[in-house]
């Protein structure tokens, strides 16, 4: 069991450290409906994780990736593709950031989270596991790498479920600070939300760095 943990622990924290989500999720506590959006963006955060992961999961297990040699080389050149998809979006992420002084652009979806429903805010929170690239590629990376592991179906459930809850783990914080911490806990969320706004590219170039060679260096590693 320990191995499957170690095997998705890092991706899960690559996943959790991801500024665009977490400032969604503050957005929906400054909506008309803070707590049910709030809750509901959770939700639809977590049943995304859990599909996108079971999904990957489930194709790479069916291929034997961890028992077939050609399936397992396949998921390693997965990871080595996807670690140099992640450095690619680094580069372009630090091309594009805004320059000094400059107020980020932020999506327009963001622009019209105050007025959404419940189902629209879990709908998005689904989407920003399958839909932002990073994200995909850490949960693609995570579930793969359990595939290739061989380990059991009990032991396979038990890690993609430390998967889940740690890659929310900076999701459900806001929510459940923002349920039982009044007004402070208004101010504080709505510090961070501006700080990471205005740190998002200089924080996602780095993250993306550090994961794409992870993934490389764990492509590699399994294919030597």
């Amino acid at each position: 069991m320990g191995r499957g943990i170690g095997e998705i622990l890092t991706f899960a924290v690559g996943v959790a450290v991801s500024p665009m989500p977490i400032i969604a999720v503050i957005l929906m506590l400054f909506s008309r409906r803070a707590r049910v959006n709030g809750l509901a963006f959770l939700a639809g955060w977590v049943v995304g994780l859990a599909v996108v992961s079971g999904i990957v999961y489930a194709l790479a297990a069916n291929g034997d990736a961890g028992s077939n040699s050609t399936a397992s080389h396949g998921v390693s050149w997965l990871k080595i593709v996807l670690g140099i998809v992640l450095l690619w979006l680094a580069a372009r992420r630090w091309r594009t950031r805004p320059g000094p002084g400059a107020d980020p652009d932020m999506p327009r979806w963001m622009r019209s989270i105050d007025g959404v429903a419940p189902g629209r805010a879990a709908a998005l929170g689904a989407a920003l596991v399958a839909a932002n690239p990073k994200n995909l590629i850490l949960t693609i990376g995570a579930a793969a790498g359990l595939a290739q592991s061989g380990l059991s179906n009990g032991e396979v459930i038990v890690s993609l479920i430390v998967f889940i809850v740690v890659a929310s783990v900076t999701i459900a914080a806001p929510v459940i600070y923002f349920l039982t911490g009044g007004a402070r806990a208004t101010a504080r969320l709505d510090e961070a939300k501006n700080w990471l706004r205005a740190n998002n590219a200089t924080v996602m170039t780095v993250l993306l760095l550090i994961f794409g060679v992870d993934l490389i260096a764990k492509g590699i590693t399994l294919l030597s």
